[in-house]
């Protein structure tokens, strides 16, 4: 089964005033259908855009995995645990919340930022905090703690990838333009695919891909 999700049916949120425009994906906050709580392990995909100087005060997390990947600009990070980061496009910042952690994240630099922010759900709650970030990740990273694997594409126009045999596959089109089942995808849609079989997805221009392979079992 495929369901796909355009850009324009995403969920508006952030603080337009503030600087902060957000996109939800997936219930979020004032945002509730219960028939979009989840999919598989993800708990949302969130397209941020944040201002020069804008960002998120000091907030807590916990029994949460907190994916993202950096589109445009500079994210400024900092938590609890002693991580202070900046992240760049085309790497990937993993924040396991575990127990509990509280973390800043800023734009602090003089020009836009954007990036998709993903949470998971762990198999197993609790223990202790950790951080990680990738530089200029290109392929898979896995994350057994959610049963999930990311892969990063950046595929040219005419070239096609099959889409993972698992219980539960997340596209999400950060630029370009792809096709799959029929569907053309732009930046912001995206496509659920449950137990997909020998599916396919091709670049119909130079895109750039993220692709979420969980686990059928939750």
């Amino acid at each position: 089964m495929i369901r796909i999700q355009r850009a324009a049916e995403r969920y508006p949120g952030g603080d337009p005033a503030a600087g902060i425009e957000t996109r939800h994906a997936l219930s979020f906050g004032p945002h509730y259908d219960p028939d979009n709580l989840r999919f598989g392990a993800l708990l949302a995909c969130n397209e941020e855009r944040l201002a020069p100087g804008a960002g998120f005060d000091e907030h807590p997390h916990s029994h949460t995995e907190i994916v993202t990947w950096v589109v445009e600009g500079e994210l400024t990070h900092h938590d609890t645990a002693g991580h202070t980061t900046v992240v760049r496009p085309g790497d990937l910042q993993r924040l396991s919340s575990a127990g509990g952690v509280r973390h800043v994240e800023r734009n602090a630099a003089a020009v836009p930022l954007v990036f998709v922010q993903m949470w998971l759900a762990p198999l197993s709650p609790g223990g202790e905090p950790s951080y990680e970030v990738v530089r200029n990740l290109d392929g898979p990273y896995d994350l057994p703690e959610a049963g999930a694997k990311l892969h990063t594409h950046r595929l040219s126009a005419g070239a096609g990838i099959p889409v993972p045999e698992a219980g539960h596959v997340y596209v999400h089109v950060v630029r370009g333009s792809v096709r799959l089942d029929g569907e053309d995808l732009t930046p912001g849609d995206a496509a659920r695919l449950t137990q997909p079989k020998g599916e396919e997805l091709l670049a119909t221009s130079d895109a750039e891909v993220l692709l979420w392979e969980m686990r059928a079992a939750l």
